[in-house]
Order: structure tokens, then sequence, then C-alpha cells
């Protein structure tokens, strides 16, 4: 008699529910990284230019590099080095401000608004394919739970809360 092979699920030990939970996000957020790097080099950016792109759209008059970088989802090493690579790409323009001439303002250009016009129906598409299997109660219970356990650890002004 032949046995159907059945996959082998091994039991996970973790030395505590937090670690479990922590590991689980941590493959989940490798997972879902893995389309969004997919789909942002069809368009030569990273997410993290992206997000500048998408924050500068929000701020017509532009905004202070300090400014800026204190509404990035993730902390960037060089904000400098992305800066320069938009900039070199004609999608951001950087002004010194005639008040403080140690202050740079960021703004950015129509052709990033090109840009993110262009991207906006397959990036939709793309977080689709990272999420859509999901129902919007799911999607609903799923971000109140991560900003639950990201409470503790954001500024008491942050956004994401």
């Amino acid at each position: 008699m032949e046995m159907s092979a059945k996959p082998r699920h091994r039991t996970r030990r973790f030395d505590s529910p937090e670690q479990g939970a922590y590991l689980a996000l941590w493959r989940t957020y490798d997972r879902l990284k893995a389309v969004e790097d997919d789909f942002f080099v069809a368009w030569d950016l990273t997410a993290q230019q992206y997000n500048v792109l998408r924050l500068l759209r929000a701020e017509p008059d532009g905004m202070p590099t300090l400014a800026l970088v204190g509404k990035l989802i993730s902390r960037a090493p060089d904000v400098t080095r992305m800066l320069d690579k938009l900039e070199n790409r004609g999608l951001i323009e950087r002004k010194r401000t005639v008040a403080d001439r140690r202050s740079v303002l960021v703004s950015i250009t129509p052709d990033g608004v090109v840009l993110l016009d262009a991207m906006a129906v397959p990036l939709k598409e793309c977080h689709a394919r990272q999420l859509g299997h999901m129902s919007q109660h799911e999607l609903k219970s799923l971000t109140a739970l991560l900003r639950a356990a990201a409470k503790p650890h954001e500024p008491l002004d942050s956004p994401w809360l």
C-alpha cells in the first residue's frame, strides 16, 4: 500500500510568545519586502526613495531635510546620499533657505510627480499581491495590532500611532 506524501511540519519552539511573534513578524516582513523590492527595482527606486517622493508630494512648498527625516517610515542611514540620487535624476530639488542658510528645503519636481503618477496603479497592484488575500476586517485588525506593538517604541507625537 502506497502512502501519500504529507508535508511535515515541525513544531517550532520559541523562548517566549514574544519571540515567536517577533520572528513571525520578521519572516512576514521579509516575504512582503521581496514583493516590494521586485516592484521598485523596475522603477530604479528603493522603497525609501519612493517614500521621500510621496512625503514631498504632500508638501508642495517643500520641507526642511530634518523634518523629512523625521517622517520617514524607517531610519535611513545616509539621507544625504539618497537625496543626491533623487536630485541627480531630477526628481527632487534642494534649496538653502534665505532665513537660515544652514537649513535646506527639499521639494519634489514636476518629473517626480509624473513618476509617482505613473507608479500609482502598479503600486496598488503590488500591495494587492502582498496583502490582497486578507479581508478588510483582517487588515484593520492587523494594523491595530501592529500599532499596539509599536506604541511603546514610538515618540509620543508619532503619526504612526
